[in-house]
């Protein structure tokens, strides 16, 4: 079992940047996929990035490949999202997830375990 905290959301302007951290706790993590979801008052959570075990794989989604970049320390047992270039539709709060695959999913539902959220707000 593993479990997830975020951090590192806040207020920023359109164009700026942002990196959150996604803290988990157990020994277990370096065998975890993971993945960063978002989620936007009145909408679906979405799938971010995603990143495999040993984070030499990773995925993105289309509206914020070029932009986002997902990376983790397995050392630190933390995974990261650098978001740059943020747009204010970029706003929402922000999930870690685990997998214990060791893969990572687009669908929310392959994920066992989530962080409570960090909220990120991008002002135009």
């Amino acid at each position: 079992q593993v479990q997830l905290v975020e951090s590192g959301g806040g207020l920023v302007q359109a164009g700026g940047s942002l990196r959150l951290s996604c803290s988990a706790s157990g020994r277990t993590f370096s065998s975890y996929g993971m993945g960063w979801f978002r989620q936007a008052p009145g909408k679906e959570r979405e799938f971010v990035a995603g990143i495999r075990w040993s984070g030499g794989n990773t995925y993105y989604a289309d509206n914020v490949k070029g932009r986002f970049t997902i990376s983790r320390d397995n050392a630190k047992n933390t995974m990261y999202l650098q978001m740059n270039s943020l747009k204010p539709e970029d706003t929402a709060v922000y999930y870690c997830a685990a997998s214990s695959s060791g893969y990572y999913y687009r669908h929310k539902g392959d994920y066992a375990y989530w962080g409570q959220g960090t909220q990120v707000t991008v002002s135009s």
